[in-house]
């Protein structure tokens, strides 16, 4: 449970991410509040997966997610030109995440 908790959580990282980048230095009023709730639920569902997960695994699986979703989201939109180099190094991301997972 405690895994899917941090999976969603990595994934709210990446809705704030995109909300914060969107939110014109805080000053876009909707974006700035998707931004403060999704920054909230991320970081509670860390602190809750932190309960059984070792702190720096976690961490890492949380921040991976968030920045592989927050790029992928972004190549998908058009918003990040996609190239060979930026796609094999999100697969070497989530080589990684996949084996601190298998090691925990």
């Amino acid at each position: 449970m405690d895994w899917l908790v941090l999976f969603t959580s990595g994934l709210f990282e990446a809705v704030w991410a995109t909300a914060l980048g969107r939110s014109n230095g805080l000053r876009r009023f909707v974006p700035s509040i998707i931004f403060v709730v999704a920054s909230l639920i991320s970081l509670a569902g860390l602190a809750w997966a932190m309960k059984t997960i070792p702190t720096g695994t976690a961490y890492a699986v949380w921040t991976a997610i968030g920045a592989v979703t927050t790029t992928a989201w972004a190549l998908a939109t058009g918003a990040e030109k996609a190239t060979t180099m930026k796609i094999l190094c999100l697969l070497g991301i989530v080589a990684c995440v996949v084996g601190l997972k298998v090691s925990a």
